[in-house]
């Protein structure tokens, strides 16, 4: 028997996405065919993906309670990181793709930058595999959870 993964949401991005589903499940019931067939069938398609998708979401949540702050790469924690070859940084959550958090970029934990730095800690080189396939290094910097984190500006 497998587990499925718990996602971390924030209470706000939990609200949004039970909004659009809301949204979506009366589009479906409410929304009859219009003059073309095809398109009306893709749309209801999509939306139904969607739904799943964010039911899938909702139901493996883990809403509003941020990881310890010990500094480990973890779901729910904003990481900055250096790309080794080029000194380029950038910062951003490692949390659930497909839930909005502001301006904030965000890492599934199951994309390859993401699943390479899941566990590790201030200082220490990663590799990840890009499309290429080539491996590439980065360093974890800083992270620290989605509640104290302070947007630069």
């Amino acid at each position: 028997m497998t587990t499925a993964q718990r996602i971390w949401l924030t209470p706000q991005a939990h609200d949004r996405l039970r909004d659009e589903l809301t949204t979506l499940r009366t589009l479906i019931a409410t929304e009859a065919v219009d003059e073309s067939p095809e398109n009306s069938v893709t749309v209801q398609h999509n939306r139904q993906t969607r739904i799943q998708q964010i039911h899938d979401l909702l139901f493996n949540a883990v809403v509003g309670e941020d990881p310890p702050d010990d500094g480990v790469a973890e779901p729910g924690m904003v990481l900055t990181v250096r790309f080794d070859q080029t000194g380029d940084t950038e910062t951003f959550l490692l949390g659930a793709r497909g839930a909005e958090y502001g301006d904030l970029e965000v890492y599934s934990v199951n994309s390859p930058l993401g699943a390479a730095l899941l566990g590790a800690r201030p200082g220490e080189q990663r590799r990840y595999a890009v499309p290429s396939g080539e491996s590439l290094p980065v360093t974890l910097l800083n992270a620290v959870p989605y509640g104290l984190h302070r947007p630069r500006g």
